[in-house]
């Protein structure tokens, strides 16, 4: 199969965010019962937000995906091993046995790649399938930059947590050269457009060296971001940044919830 056939979906996270409560949030019973667990991945839109995730994957091409669990994530490995057996892709699971960051994350989904390159993204982010189909032909690792304005525009990020997500300081040559927690003095004074991550990305192999050298960040956490800079200025991984101007719905907190509800009503799922 040519192109990139492999997905690994992040979801061992806490969900702090999304266990807290949030000012206006209306949830019905099903959903405020999840969401008092944090698996974002399985709060009920219909069905299970994942489920949108998967079908986008599948849309695009990919056949072979991983969902990174932590070992009190029942729910989920029952839910695609009885519940909703896809026939369109096949699911593994790799078990992250401690929550210590993203970058850990992915290291346990190392024997899933074996070899390959593959797609990391998060299991609370609905990314369209024209997004995900741009990373499935590279033969480079490459991320996707989502043009900030877009995010505020066409899907439910506010202006105010915008920033909440790195921005991507890109050379001329088309290549990451870091990611910021936010724009720098020389990004603002050239104005234009602020790609963001979103934590869409496309690895090879060597991803996971850094991940295993990448130190804990001040928070104490093993994060990506930190992984894929340490890649860049140790071992000299170009990473391509794929630049779009797309929504992307994100599914952090109670708030969230009834808003992507509302923009997945139409959306169909076919796993």
């Amino acid at each position: 199969m040519s192109g990139t056939h492999k997905a690994v979906i992040l979801a061992r996270g806490l969900g702090t965010r999304m266990r807290a409560d949030s000012p206006g949030s209306s949830l019905k019973a099903d959903q405020a019962s999840v969401a008092d667990t944090g698996v974002k991945a399985m709060i009920p839109i219909g069905r299970p937000f994942i489920d949108y995730v998967l079908s986008s994957l599948a849309d695009s091409g990919f056949t072979d995906v991983c969902l990174v669990v932590g070992p009190e994530h029942a729910k989920i490995r029952s839910h695609y091993g009885k519940e909703a057996r896809p026939t369109r892709i096949s699911i593994d699971f790799a078990e992250q046995v401690k929550p210590l960051g993203t970058a850990d994350a992915v290291m346990a989904a190392e024997k899933f790649a074996a070899g390959d390159t593959f797609v990391v993204l998060n299991s609370d982010n609905y990314y369209p399938p024209p997004v995900l189909a741009r990373l499935r032909p590279m033969s480079e690792p490459a991320v996707i930059g989502f043009a900030q304005s877009a995010l505020m525009e066409l899907g439910n990020v506010a202006a105010d947590r915008v920033t909440r997500f790195g921005a991507l300081d890109i050379g001329e040559d088309g290549y990451l050269r870091r990611i910021l927690a936010k724009p720098d003095e020389s990004m603002a004074r050239r104005g234009g457009e602020i790609y963001a991550s979103m934590n869409c990305w496309l690895f090879d192999s060597g991803i996971f060296r850094a991940c295993r050298e990448v130190a804990p960040s001040p928070r104490g956490e093993l994060e990506l971001p930190r992984a894929v800079q340490l890649a860049i200025d140790r071992h000299g991984m170009k990473m391509k940044v794929i630049e779009v101007r797309s929504p992307v719905l994100d599914l952090s907190s109670r708030s969230d919830i009834a808003v992507v509800e509302e923009r997945l009503r139409d959306v169909p799922v076919s796993l």
